[in-house]
């Protein structure tokens, strides 16, 4: 008998969470620049809802390559 929360092995199509991306230096100038604005925006995001959900203080610094500064602190 199956339950509804227990896994079917019979069940090959089924396919849990999102694949695995490799993690390697992008060659490509204007495509890593975007990728940093990308991820820096979702980091501060992410940095933020910590601080508002565990009442925590967090501070985050971040340079990019050119040595510009971006930061978060909740204080």
């Amino acid at each position: 008998m199956a339950y509804q929360n227990e896994p079917q092995e019979s069940s090959p199509l089924r396919k849990l969470g999102r694949g695995k991306v490799e993690i390697k230096r992008i060659e490509n100038t204007t495509n890593r620049q975007v990728t940093f604005c990308k991820r820096r925006n979702g980091l501060l995001k992410k940095a933020y809802e910590l601080s508002v959900l565990c009442d925590a203080e967090v501070a985050l610094i971040v340079f990019s390559s050119r040595g510009r500064l971006y930061e978060y602190s909740n204080n």
